[in-house]
């Protein structure tokens, strides 16, 4: 199958980002680019979810993590940051 050429316009900054970042990891921009299509093809959809801050892995652990401890009817609460002092002040 014959290549055809691509053109891609994007800052210069995040172009230097980039090939900076896919030389690491052993490919070039345009290759990156390939395999971001070839996924896209394969998944018949852009093979990442696009949306509006979304939250990182480390944040997503977290909500999970408070949803658990909201639904754990053995957990200890507390009403005011003093009680939660108090508490720690008597454990030393």
């Amino acid at each position: 199958m014959a290549n055809v050429n691509v053109t891609v316009r994007m800052d210069e900054g995040m172009k230097r980002q980039a090939d900076e970042l896919f030389s690491d990891l052993g490919m070039t921009l345009s290759g990156a680019i390939t395999v971001f299509v070839r996924q896209a093809l394969r998944e018949q959809a852009i093979p990442f979810q696009i949306g509006r801050n979304m939250p990182n892995r480390d944040t997503l652990e977290a909500i999970e993590e408070v949803k658990r401890l909201k639904g754990d009817p053995n957990k200890k609460t507390y009403d005011s940051f003093d009680e939660i002092l108090r508490e720690v002040e008597n454990d030393v």
